[in-house]
């Protein structure tokens, strides 16, 4: 799993590609827990994301909580059919936003 991270002030703009596995999901605890502690949204581009597992799903839904506790979002962006599917499974959809482009989850967060 492959990390990076764009600060734009109260919003954090976050890329991921591989696997959001046990190994990827390690990877991306850290920075997860604290982009949601101290942004008031966090993007995260999901396109490059292959594959979702449980500890994965668990990371995005810890950083949802902790963000719309304090009135932010989290939303998903450019997520593939395979880990829309298993987060709709999941039963999360109408927690996790996901939307197909940038503009789109601007238009979300108010910016």
């Amino acid at each position: 799993m492959q990390i990076s991270i764009h600060d734009e002030g109260a919003v954090a703009r976050v890329v991921l590609v591989g696997k959001l596995d046990i190994v990827g999901a390690d990877v991306v605890a850290l920075p997860l827990a604290t982009l949601s502690g101290s942004k008031q949204n966090v993007l995260i581009d999901m396109s490059g994301v292959t594959f979702l597992a449980s500890i994965g799903i668990r990371h995005l839904v810890s950083a949802t909580k902790a963000l719309s506790r304090r009135g932010g979002k989290l939303v998903l962006i450019g997520t593939t059919e395979a880990v829309s599917e298993v987060l709709t499974t999941a039963g999360l959809a109408p927690m996790i936003a996901m939307v197909a482009n940038d503009g789109e989850a601007r238009a979300l967060v108010g910016g």
